[in-house]
């Protein structure tokens, strides 16, 4: 009979600790990232947050979508910077193809493409500068309606200098 006692106030002791302990106990997960680039290329958004969720605002006065623009600094000390957008030009879709929107992409005034082409010349991006993405999607139709995205990629190449002799 001692026994069962004892067992069963070593019981309620133990559950009573147990609940005491994961009803004061709280926990955070924390994922932390950093990005160091190199000193000789980098192409940076201004805004470290650009990229992450960009809205197009839509006008109902004119039936327009605003554009985006965002600063980026850039350098590379060897060269010049060239850029493209992997797999061509996007589109913004809301699961119907013939209702896509075209967005025309361009970095530093040059509209991008699929093909590499010189965006920072060599005596720009030595030094350092900034330069301008704008993303400006195409007029739309009465046939757009409903909720849109896009996902793509600009990729910018560390173009070495050629020395001639």
């Amino acid at each position: 009979m001692l026994n069962k006692i004892v067992a069963a106030s070593l019981f309620a002791l133990t559950m009573g600790s147990t609940v005491a302990h994961a009803a004061g106990e709280a926990s955070s997960l924390i994922n932390i990232k950093a990005t160091i680039p190199t000193k000789t290329f980098y192409v940076l958004p201004h805004d470290p947050e650009f990229g992450k969720d960009e809205t197009l605002h839509y006008n109902p006065v004119n039936s327009t979508l605003s554009s985006l623009k965002q600063p980026f600094n850039v350098k590379n000390t060897d060269g010049s910077i060239h850029a493209y957008i992997e797999g061509g030009p996007a589109s913004l879709f809301n699961g119907n193809p013939t209702q896509n929107i075209a967005l025309a992409t361009s970095f530093n005034g040059v509209t991008l493409t699929a093909t590499p082409q010189e965006v920072v010349s060599d005596a720009a991006s030595t030094p350092g500068t900034r330069a301008d993405l704008v993303i400006t999607p195409a007029a739309l139709d009465e046939e757009h309606v409903g909720d849109y995205t896009a996902s793509y990629t600009v990729i910018f190449d560390n173009v070495p200098r050629v020395v001639t002799p």
